[in-house]
């Protein structure tokens, strides 16, 4: 594709050949149109060789690259790559290759972003993104322990602030739309099944409100009451929506909702030391209101999820 400068368009080229097919001399075309005489014969000669089609842009790309990397060699800066989980700057003297040699290769790849790949096997991890709200919904659950009036060892130190016999744990309960990251939890006393059942029911509530009328799957880990749970399937059943279990071990398939447990985390239970399970309990709906309508997204193009929601016919896209 021409840029917004160049001398010749598609249109240009004809209007070149046009000219020069009149009669006129190649070198007086080229001054009028403020190109060179070089410039004009290439179109001219590309336009003898292969008529119309010649005009037409084509890739800069060489046809041959004789000092490209071998395959070989491309191999094993890959292997490195997966298995030690190296740089540039440590794979290229272990190679005998210039560190920006290295990083073009994981480029080429994609695995110059450690970021981009299962850390325990090194595959690259295939994002995706489901094509309307409600069509995947993503649940699980984050265990968290209580803290002790007063505060636990972030307020009085780590021998003064250590777990108390009975404080038992915390068990958040979340639910992540896949296409607008819109999130929905709760805090339980448990994760049994008829408290799993009655979140669901709650969170297609919650999505419906916000303008998901329908949740068509659910997709959760192998827990026991995702698995075996009646109550857990009766409420599919009512929602109309079709359960859906990862594979075992492999928590990246419920990759949503595991990132949202990490982000809940950073920006709510561990933000700030809270003196007491209850301040940190009443936290939460602030959290959950500022990432649904506030927080950026970087999935998301920096918008926040209730952005999508709204959207979510296209009606105001550019």
């Amino acid at each position: 594709m021409s840029h917004r400068n160049a001398r010749l368009t598609l249109h240009g080229r004809r209007l070149l050949v046009d000219r020069v097919g009149s009669g006129r001399p190649v070198a007086h075309v080229a001054a009028e149109m403020g190109i060179s005489r070089a410039t004009a014969h290439k179109w001219i000669h590309r336009w003898r060789r292969e008529g119309e089609a010649g005009l037409v842009d084509r890739s800069s790309r060489p046809h041959r690259t004789p000092h490209r990397t071998s395959a070989t060699m491309e191999d094993r800066v890959c292997r490195l790559r997966r298995d030690r989980k190296l740089g540039p700057a440590r794979i290229g003297p272990v190679l005998g290759l210039p560190a920006s040699t290295v990083h073009r290769v994981l480029t080429r790849h994609g695995l110059n972003r450690l970021a981009w790949m299962d850390r325990p096997t090194g595959a690259v991890i295939r994002r995706y993104e489901r094509d309307r709200p409600g069509e995947l919904i993503h649940v699980d659950v984050k265990k968290l322990g209580r803290i002790p009036d007063g505060g636990g060892h972030k307020v009085r130190g780590r021998e003064a602030g250590r777990p108390i016999r009975g404080m038992d744990f915390d068990y958040v309960h979340s639910a992540v739309d896949d296409h607008t990251r819109l999130a929905y939890s709760e805090i339980h006393p448990d994760e049994k099944v008829a408290t799993c059942a009655e979140f669901l029911t709650r969170a297609a509530a919650f999505f419906h409100a916000h303008g998901i009328p329908r949740i068509e799957r659910v997709l959760t880990d192998n827990a026991w009451a995702y698995r075996k749970g009646l109550a857990w399937k009766n409420v599919l059943a009512e929602l109309g929506a079709s359960g859906k279990l990862t594979r075992a071990y492999r928590p990246q398939t419920n990759g949503k909702v595991e990132r949202f447990n990490r982000t809940l985390a950073d920006e709510w239970a561990y933000l700030r030391p809270y003196t007491s399970n209850d301040e940190r309990t009443a936290a939460l709906t602030d959290f959950l209101h500022t990432y649904n309508h506030h927080r950026c997204h970087t999935a998301l193009g920096g918008q926040p999820p209730i952005s999508r929601v709204n959207n979510a016919a296209g009606q105001n896209t550019p």
